[in-house]
Protein backbone atom coordinates (compact mmCIF):
# COMPACT_ATOMS: atom_id res chain seq x y z
CA UNK A 1 0.00 0.00 0.00
CA UNK A 2 1.32 3.42 -0.94
CA UNK A 3 2.15 5.92 1.78
CA UNK A 4 -0.40 8.67 2.33
CA UNK A 5 1.52 11.86 3.06
CA UNK A 6 -0.19 15.20 3.75
CA UNK A 7 1.52 18.46 4.70
CA UNK A 8 -0.37 21.17 6.58
CA UNK A 9 1.60 24.32 5.90
CA UNK A 10 1.65 28.04 5.12
CA UNK A 11 3.39 29.26 1.96
CA UNK A 12 5.71 31.81 3.62
CA UNK A 13 6.70 29.73 6.64
CA UNK A 14 10.44 29.12 6.85
CA UNK A 15 9.62 26.13 9.02
CA UNK A 16 7.25 24.67 6.44
CA UNK A 17 9.81 25.27 3.69
CA UNK A 18 12.22 23.01 5.59
CA UNK A 19 9.73 20.15 5.30
CA UNK A 20 9.02 20.85 1.63
CA UNK A 21 12.75 20.74 0.80
CA UNK A 22 13.21 17.51 2.78
CA UNK A 23 10.31 15.83 0.98
CA UNK A 24 11.67 17.02 -2.38
CA UNK A 25 15.17 15.73 -1.55
CA UNK A 26 13.66 12.32 -0.80
CA UNK A 27 11.35 12.36 -3.83
CA UNK A 28 8.28 11.83 -1.64
CA UNK A 29 4.92 12.66 -3.21
CA UNK A 30 2.49 14.39 -0.87
CA UNK A 31 -0.71 16.40 -0.69
CA UNK A 32 -0.16 20.04 0.28
CA UNK A 33 -2.89 21.72 2.34
CA UNK A 34 -2.44 25.47 2.76
CA UNK A 35 -3.52 26.72 6.18
CA UNK A 36 -4.98 30.06 7.28
CA UNK A 37 -2.88 31.06 10.29
CA UNK A 38 -5.49 33.55 11.46
CA UNK A 39 -8.38 31.08 11.21
CA UNK A 40 -6.96 27.67 12.06
CA UNK A 41 -8.65 24.65 10.49
CA UNK A 42 -10.22 21.83 12.52
CA UNK A 43 -7.73 19.44 10.88
CA UNK A 44 -4.74 21.50 12.09
CA UNK A 45 -6.16 21.73 15.62
CA UNK A 46 -6.86 17.99 15.59
CA UNK A 47 -3.42 17.03 14.29
CA UNK A 48 -1.40 19.47 16.44
CA UNK A 49 -3.53 20.02 19.56
CA UNK A 50 -0.55 21.03 21.74
CA UNK A 51 1.06 23.87 19.75
CA UNK A 52 -1.72 24.42 17.16
CA UNK A 53 0.96 25.44 14.62
CA UNK A 54 2.14 24.51 11.15
CA UNK A 55 3.91 22.62 9.73
CA UNK A 56 2.32 19.25 10.44
CA UNK A 57 3.21 16.12 8.49
CA UNK A 58 0.44 13.52 8.41
CA UNK A 59 1.86 10.12 7.43
CA UNK A 60 -0.72 7.36 7.05
CA UNK A 61 -3.06 9.19 9.42
CA UNK A 62 -0.47 9.88 12.13
CA UNK A 63 0.80 13.42 12.74
CA UNK A 64 4.39 14.56 13.28
CA UNK A 65 4.91 18.15 14.51
CA UNK A 66 7.77 20.69 14.80
CA UNK A 67 9.80 21.24 11.64
CA UNK A 68 13.21 19.99 12.79
CA UNK A 69 11.60 16.83 14.20
CA UNK A 70 9.61 16.34 10.97
CA UNK A 71 12.80 16.63 8.87
CA UNK A 72 14.53 14.00 11.04
CA UNK A 73 11.46 11.77 10.75
CA UNK A 74 11.50 12.10 6.95
CA UNK A 75 15.21 11.21 6.92
CA UNK A 76 14.59 8.09 9.01
CA UNK A 77 11.47 6.86 7.19
CA UNK A 78 12.72 7.44 3.63
CA UNK A 79 16.32 6.49 4.35
CA UNK A 80 17.15 4.93 0.98
CA UNK A 81 17.65 8.26 -0.77
CA UNK A 82 19.63 11.46 -0.10
CA UNK A 83 20.62 11.14 3.59
CA UNK A 84 20.12 14.47 5.34
CA UNK A 85 21.82 13.81 8.68
CA UNK A 86 25.37 12.44 8.92
CA UNK A 87 25.91 8.76 9.76
CA UNK A 88 28.61 9.48 12.35
CA UNK A 89 27.03 9.95 15.82
CA UNK A 90 29.28 12.88 16.74
CA UNK A 91 28.66 14.70 13.45
CA UNK A 92 24.95 13.98 13.82
CA UNK A 93 25.00 15.53 17.31
CA UNK A 94 26.84 18.58 15.95
CA UNK A 95 24.25 19.02 13.17
CA UNK A 96 21.45 18.85 15.75
CA UNK A 97 23.31 21.38 17.93
CA UNK A 98 23.47 23.93 15.10
CA UNK A 99 19.83 23.47 14.13
CA UNK A 100 18.94 23.99 17.80
CA UNK A 101 21.07 27.16 17.73
CA UNK A 102 19.20 28.36 14.60
CA UNK A 103 15.82 27.60 16.19
CA UNK A 104 16.68 29.43 19.42
CA UNK A 105 18.47 32.44 17.94
CA UNK A 106 17.43 33.07 14.36
CA UNK A 107 13.65 33.44 14.43
CA UNK A 108 13.23 35.93 17.28
CA UNK A 109 16.14 38.16 16.30
CA UNK A 110 15.21 38.19 12.60
CA UNK A 111 11.57 38.97 13.42
CA UNK A 112 12.59 42.02 15.45
CA UNK A 113 14.37 43.51 12.41
CA UNK A 114 10.95 44.21 10.87
CA UNK A 115 8.56 44.07 13.85
CA UNK A 116 10.18 46.74 16.04
CA UNK A 117 11.36 50.35 15.80
CA UNK A 118 14.09 52.61 17.15
CA UNK A 119 16.61 51.29 19.66
CA UNK A 120 14.98 47.85 19.85
CA UNK A 121 15.28 47.46 16.08
CA UNK A 122 18.90 48.64 16.08
CA UNK A 123 19.77 46.12 18.81
CA UNK A 124 17.97 43.38 16.86
CA UNK A 125 19.95 44.17 13.69
CA UNK A 126 23.24 43.87 15.59
CA UNK A 127 22.17 40.62 17.23
CA UNK A 128 20.96 39.19 13.91
CA UNK A 129 24.31 39.96 12.24
CA UNK A 130 26.13 38.39 15.20
CA UNK A 131 24.06 35.21 14.77
CA UNK A 132 24.95 35.11 11.05
CA UNK A 133 28.64 35.70 11.82
CA UNK A 134 28.57 32.82 14.33
CA UNK A 135 27.08 30.62 11.59
CA UNK A 136 29.72 31.87 9.14
CA UNK A 137 32.38 30.81 11.63
CA UNK A 138 30.93 27.30 11.79
CA UNK A 139 30.68 27.13 7.99
CA UNK A 140 34.33 28.13 7.62
CA UNK A 141 35.69 27.27 4.18
CA UNK A 142 33.33 24.32 3.67
CA UNK A 143 30.83 24.45 0.77
CA UNK A 144 28.02 23.38 3.12
CA UNK A 145 27.63 23.09 6.89
CA UNK A 146 28.01 19.31 6.75
CA UNK A 147 31.05 19.49 4.47
CA UNK A 148 30.88 18.79 0.75
CA UNK A 149 27.22 17.80 0.72
CA UNK A 150 23.99 19.72 1.34
CA UNK A 151 22.52 18.40 4.59
CA UNK A 152 20.36 18.89 7.68
CA UNK A 153 21.79 22.23 8.87
CA UNK A 154 21.74 23.73 5.36
CA UNK A 155 18.16 22.56 4.83
CA UNK A 156 16.98 24.03 8.14
CA UNK A 157 18.72 27.40 7.62
CA UNK A 158 18.23 28.23 3.92
CA UNK A 159 14.43 28.83 4.18
CA UNK A 160 15.14 32.04 6.10
CA UNK A 161 16.70 33.51 2.98
CA UNK A 162 13.37 34.33 1.31
CA UNK A 163 12.73 36.70 4.24
CA UNK A 164 16.11 38.49 3.98
CA UNK A 165 14.80 41.12 1.55
CA UNK A 166 12.19 42.09 4.18
CA UNK A 167 14.73 42.11 7.03
CA UNK A 168 17.13 44.27 5.02
CA UNK A 169 14.50 46.66 3.64
CA UNK A 170 12.77 47.38 6.93
CA UNK A 171 15.98 47.17 8.96
CA UNK A 172 18.04 49.20 6.44
CA UNK A 173 21.11 46.97 6.30
CA UNK A 174 22.79 44.55 3.89
CA UNK A 175 23.58 40.95 4.83
CA UNK A 176 25.95 40.62 1.87
CA UNK A 177 28.04 43.58 3.09
CA UNK A 178 28.14 42.23 6.65
CA UNK A 179 28.38 38.49 5.91
CA UNK A 180 29.65 37.81 2.36
CA UNK A 181 30.57 34.18 3.12
CA UNK A 182 27.03 33.53 4.27
CA UNK A 183 25.57 34.86 1.02
CA UNK A 184 28.07 32.79 -0.99
CA UNK A 185 26.69 29.74 0.87
CA UNK A 186 23.14 30.87 0.03
CA UNK A 187 24.02 31.00 -3.67
CA UNK A 188 25.40 27.45 -3.52
CA UNK A 189 22.18 26.23 -1.90
CA UNK A 190 20.04 27.99 -4.52
CA UNK A 191 21.77 25.96 -7.25
CA UNK A 192 19.83 22.95 -5.93
CA UNK A 193 16.48 22.56 -7.65
CA UNK A 194 14.87 21.32 -4.42
CA UNK A 195 15.79 24.60 -2.72
CA UNK A 196 15.12 27.00 -5.59
CA UNK A 197 11.64 25.55 -6.17
CA UNK A 198 10.71 25.62 -2.47
CA UNK A 199 11.58 29.24 -1.69
CA UNK A 200 8.77 31.72 -2.40
CA UNK A 201 9.47 35.03 -4.14
CA UNK A 202 11.10 37.51 -1.74
CA UNK A 203 8.89 40.39 -2.96
CA UNK A 204 5.76 38.35 -2.21
CA UNK A 205 7.13 37.68 1.29
CA UNK A 206 7.81 41.42 1.62
CA UNK A 207 4.15 42.18 0.82
CA UNK A 208 3.07 39.66 3.47
CA UNK A 209 5.46 41.20 6.05
CA UNK A 210 4.07 44.67 5.25
CA UNK A 211 0.59 43.39 6.12
CA UNK A 212 1.92 41.86 9.35
CA UNK A 213 3.54 45.20 10.29
CA UNK A 214 0.18 46.93 9.90
CA UNK A 215 -1.54 44.24 11.99
CA UNK A 216 0.89 44.70 14.90
CA UNK A 217 0.90 48.49 14.57
CA UNK A 218 4.51 49.05 13.49
CA UNK A 219 3.60 50.96 10.31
Amino acid sequence: MADEVILLDFWASMFGIRVRIALAEKGVKYEYKEQDLFNKSPLLLQMNPVHKKIPVLIHNGKSVCESSIIVQYIDEVWKDKAPLLPYDPYQRAQARFWVDFIDKKMYDTSRKTWATKGDEQEAAKKEFIEVLKTLEGELGDKPFFGGDNFGYVDLCLIPYYCWFYSYETFGKFSVEVECPKFIAWVKRCLQRETVAKALPDEKKVFEFVSVLREKIGVE
